[in-house]
């Protein structure tokens, strides 16, 4: 095997965010290998009304950024009933992506309890990706900001379409600027 691709370093990056977020389509969208994923069709009536299919493990894709450098993103199930899995996935991150359904004020407060889940476990670097920013009635980067009460944390809002491949990219640009200034 050659030594390069034995000795690149793998960035282990989580996606997480509420139930519909866009998890499974971030890393879809992005991913140069078929993702893995772990959809089943959704049982709660309160879901099926949103989607029929939903992460019940996790989803995984990879990027190779360069010669040096893979990105493993590890997407979470988005329901608390699995958030066994967020324990399981979030060991060995270096930086995790909160999406969060910027058409969706109801789902801010799930949003924000994933950040403090995390955030009380994992203290890495984390970005908050208002998705679905492309839709009526998204609610701005700044006001998701101030929603979630990340006015006085230092955690960036970026403005996400997880079905685009720059959106997706800038995104995982500023996650990675942000593990950069912590891990340099």
């Amino acid at each position: 095997m050659d030594k390069k691709l034995k000795n690149k370093k793998k960035i282990k990056i989580l996606i997480s965010g509420p139930f519909a977020a866009g998890k499974t389509q971030f890393i879809k969208t992005i991913s140069e290998i078929e993702p893995l994923t772990t959809e089943r069709k959704t049982t709660a009536k309160n879901e099926k009304k949103v989607k029929n299919f939903t992460t019940v493990a996790m989803d995984f894709g990879k990027i190779t950024i360069d010669d040096e450098h893979e990105l493993y993103l590890f997407g979470t199930p988005g329901q608390s009933r699995f958030d066994f899995m967020w324990e399981i996935l979030g060991k060995g991150a270096l930086g995790i992506i909160v999406l969060v359904d910027s058409t969706n004020p109801e789902t801010f407060h799930e949003a924000r309890q994933i950040i403090n889940y995390f955030e009380s476990r994992y203290p890495v670097p984390m970005v908050v990706g208002a998705n679905k920013q492309d839709l009526p009635g998204a609610w701005p980067p700044e006001m998701i900001k101030s929603a979630l009460n990340l006015d006085v944390e230092d955690i960036p809002v970026v403005p996400v379409v997880a079905t685009d491949k720059e959106s997706v990219k800038k995104a995982l640009l500023t996650l990675l600027e942000e593990i950069y200034k912590e891990f340099g």
